[in-house]
């Protein structure tokens, strides 16, 4: 049987020049990509004014990410919604795919949650700069705050806005390996009682399954909830960067 690991293992599906392989990883994030573009087409194709079942999903998701940015960034953040809107929908097909069985949840490697949380970083530090030119650096030391304790005000606040990709990167790699890692260590127990006691195992062994069932469902919040934390920060990141505070 396989391990608990096992099911976050990179593997090669096509071999390409230079190392750069085609990998299940790559695999799901296109599908993911392409999962989210036909969400969004198929519900926006021939609109009606009574919705259909893909046009509700479609703008149930629009208008919940415009009341995110709206709340959460600003009115002024709101040309900036299409790149909130695909952090969000890649971060959610991506956590929501991986609860397929046999599937491979690509959000639970640090490289890739890294890289999307770098983006969003270099994305917000490009917009500050380009909206208050030198003026975004005093981000680092707050209206009022007394000069002399600059030296030390400073190189806080530098660390704390760098390590802003990192925090956003671990919370969702965390929480998505975690999850998968649980659910596969309960779906064990109940072959390992079952090979173990025969009969009576697999009786016992329905206690474990009724437990996993409850795990999954969780994890289904818990993959929205991701997608949401990590869009909300994201909205946070780009206010700070539009008024400085």
């Amino acid at each position: 049987m396989a391990g608990p690991i096992e099911q976050f293992e990179i593997v090669p599906l096509v071999k390409l020049p230079l190392g750069l392989d085609y990998t299940n990883s790559a695999l799901w994030m296109t599908l993911a990509v392409v999962g989210s573009f036909a969400v969004m087409l198929l519900g926006m194709r021939g609109a009606k004014t009574v919705p259909g079942r893909f046009q509700s999903v479609s703008e149930l998701l629009y208008e919940f990410i415009a009341g995110m940015v709206r709340d959460h960034a600003g009115h002024k953040a709101t040309p900036y919604f299409p790149f909130v809107f695909s952090v969000f929908i890649f971060v959610l097909f991506g956590n929501a795919l991986g609860m397929i069985p046999w599937a491979f949840t690509f959000t639970s490697h640090i490289i890739v949650t890294f890289t999307l949380a770098a983006m969003v970083f270099i994305f917000v530090t490009l917009l500050g700069i380009y909206k208050h030119g030198l003026h975004f650096f005093s981000l680092f030391l707050p209206e009022g705050a007394p000069l002399a304790l600059a030296p030390i005000i400073v190189p806080i606040e530098i660390i704390s806005y760098l390590s802003r990709p990192v925090s956003l990167s671990i919370r969702l790699f965390a929480n998505m390996m975690a999850g998968h890692t649980m659910m596969k260590v309960f779906a064990g127990f109940s072959v390992s009682l079952g090979a173990a006691l025969g009969v009576a195992g697999y009786t016992v062994g329905i206690l474990p399954i009724i437990i996993n069932v409850g795990l999954v469902g969780f994890e289904f919040l818990v993959a929205f909830l991701q997608a949401y934390v990590f869009t909300i920060l994201t909205c946070l990141y780009i206010r700070d960067a539009l008024e400085l505070h």
